[in-house]
C-alpha cells in the first residue's frame, strides 16, 4: 500500500474518558505506524474533563513523541474540540474518531485508497450499537439534514472520517455542540469538495458514558437553522 500523501494526524476528542483514553490513543498510534506515511501524530483534545483524562493524556504525550495533547480549561463542547484538533493538526490528512473505543481504528487502512481520489471519506455504521431512543433520534436527524442540505451521506454523524487538510482552509466550524459533522459535510458540498462512503463496524461502549442527551435536540436544530442561513443566504 502506497500513498501520494506523506503525513496524517488523528484527532481524538475526549471529555471524561479516563477509562478509555489510554487504550484509544495507543490503538490509534499502533494503526498509524502501519500506514504508508512517513509522519504521523495523535492529537488528544481534552475538552475540560473533570476526571483523570487530562492527566493520563499528558503521561502518554510524555512517553510517546507522536502524541500531543490540547487542553481546554473548561468544557467548550464537541464542535470546539474537533475544530481545535483540526486546526492544530500538522499533516496533509486529518482523521478523527471518538475516544470511546466504539470503532475498530484498524479499519482506517481501508480509507487510504479512496482519499487518493476524494477530498473526504465518510464512515457509516454497518450496525449501530446505541440505545433505541438515540437510534431513532439519529435517524430523524440524518433524514432532516439530508433533505435540507442535500447531502448524499447515509450516516452524517458517524465519528469516523478522513479529510484532506485543505478542506479546513475553506471550511470554518461555527457549531458549538453536536451539529459539527453535519456542518462540515454541508459546507463541503457547498464548496464542491468530493466525498465518498465506506462501511465501518460499530461496537457497544464498555467503559464510560455518552455525553449526548435528548435535551441537545433543541440546540442542534438551532444550529441547523443558523448554518443553513449562513450557507444559503450569506454564502459563508
Amino acid at each position: 500500500m502506497t500513498s501520494k500523501f506523506r503525513s496524517i494526524s488523528a484527532v481524538l476528542p475526549a471529555f471524561n474518558e479516563e477509562e478509555n483514553i489510554e487504550s484509544a490513543a495507543l490503538k490509534m498510534l499502533d494503526v498509524l505506524k502501519t500506514l504508508p506515511f512517513s509522519e504521523y501524530e495523535v492529537i488528544i483534545v481534552n475538552d475540560g474533563s473533570r476526571d483523570r483524562t487530562g492527566e493520563i493524556s499528558d503521561a502518554l504525550a510524555a512517553k510517546y513523541k507522536e502524541i500531543r495533547v490540547i487542553h481546554h480549561p473548561t468544557n467548550l463542547g464537541y464542535a470546539q474540540a474537533l475544530s481545535n484538533g483540526f486546526t492544530g493538526a500538522k499533516s496533509e490528512l486529518i482523521f478523527y474518531t471518538d475516544s470511546d473505543n466504539q470503532f475498530d481504528v484498524k479499519e482506517l487502512k481501508n480509507f487510504i485508497a479512496p482519499i487518493e481520489d476524494y477530498d473526504l471519506v465518510c464512515g457509516f455504521r454497518i450496525y449501530r450499537y446505541d440505545p433505541l431512543t438515540r437510534l431513532f433520534l439519529s435517524w430523524g436527524f440524518n433524514l432532516l439534514v439530508r433533505i435540507i442540505f442535500r447531502i448524499k451521506v447515509r450516516d452524517i454523524d458517524c465519528a469516523f472520517k478522513l479529510f484532506r487538510k485543505e478542506i479546513f482552509d475553506k471550511i470554518k466550524i461555527e457549531s458549538q455542540r453536536f451539529f459539527v459533522d453535519a456542518e462540515v459535510l454541508a459546507k463541503a458540498r457547498h464548496y464542491k469538495f468530493s466525498m465518498t462512503e465506506l462501511g465501518v463496524r460499530h461496537y457497544p461502549r464498555t467503559a464510560g458514558s455518552s455525553t449526548v442527551r435528548p435535551s441537545h435536540i433543541f440546540y442542534t436544530l438551532q444550529e441547523l437553522a443558523k448554518i443553513w442561513v449562513n450557507i444559503h443566504l450569506k454564502g459563508k
